[in-house]
């Protein structure tokens, strides 16, 4: 009963939650939904002193060798596939503030009260998974072009990135198999975890409702999927501190594109 719980919610029977059409205007007002959001509670704060610049620091020294550059690009930007999972307690501080309720931040920490936190994580290592699958084939990529000797040292791999042919073909090849990495996420995860905040009903009716999202809206979500994509990369640059700005607003903001693109149901997960 455990796992079927984990799978569909408390129900006998997977939720279908009904999914509303919207356009590019519906997009903007989510993102300045989630500015209001992050203006009126500004999260900021624990996000810059806490886990943006541990996370950088971490991420640089693991790939300052020479045997972990090749996997420093893929790492900073993989970071997208499993943003959704770090914006969770953004999705409850704005669900909290839509309701009316308190926002301090220790409700943004208050995950293990909700009963879809078996679902949660289920969701959530699939993100991880699917983030180990994209560094595996980058890394797979760059040995089939450049050989599994690795780079003599930071110049040379620089060198040999932006100034042969083989690098443009990483360049180019990389860039297109992430997108594609990119783009099953975003499909799976623009509104699965909102709703599982707001609603118990199972990580497979969960992944289902966002994929249905994002067949009825593409180019909404699509569009979204930039804007994340420019913002994430915005907040990257320096050492991941722009993030500390970045990544609470565009949390806040996806918990508006789930309002807006899945109908209301009843709220059995909310976290008190």
């Amino acid at each position: 009963m455990t796992t079927f719980h984990v799978l569909s919610g408390p129900d006998a029977s997977v939720a279908h939650p009904g999914i509303k059409k919207i356009g590019l205007a519906d997009v903007m007002d989510a993102l300045r939904l989630g500015f209001n959001d992050f203006r009126e509670k500004p999260s900021h704060y624990v996000f810059l002193c806490l886990i943006y610049p541990i996370a950088g620091a971490v991420l640089m020294t693991w790939s300052a060798g020479a045997n972990m550059l090749p996997l420093l690009y893929p790492l900073a930007s993989g970071f997208a596939l499993i943003g959704p999972v770090a914006a969770i307690g953004l999705y409850e501080i704005s669900r909290r503030r839509e309701l009316g309720m308190d926002t301090s931040w220790p409700h943004a920490f208050r995950l293990h009260r909700s009963p879809a936190l078996p679902s949660i994580v289920a969701v959530a290592a699939m993100l991880f998974v699917i983030f180990i699958a994209w560094l595996l084939v980058a890394q797979a990529l760059y040995i089939r072009i450049f050989g599994a000797e690795p780079p003599a040292s930071i110049a040379a791999f620089w060198n040999g990135i932006v100034n042969t042919e083989q690098g443009w073909n990483l360049i180019l090849v990389g860039n297109a198999v992430g997108f594609v990495f990119a783009a099953i996420v975003l499909s799976i995860s623009v509104v699965s975890f909102p709703l599982l905040i707001d609603r118990d009903v199972g990580a497979v009716a969960a992944v289902e409702t966002s994929i249905r999202a994002t067949l009825v809206n593409p180019i909404p979500v699509a569009f979204w999927g930039l804007i994340v994509a420019a913002g994430l990369l915005i907040g990257s640059i320096p050492v991941f501190v722009g993030l500390a700005v970045i990544m609470p607003i565009l949390g806040h903001a996806t918990w508006h594109m789930y309002r807006k693109m899945v109908e209301p149901g009843a709220r059995s997960s909310r976290m008190r």
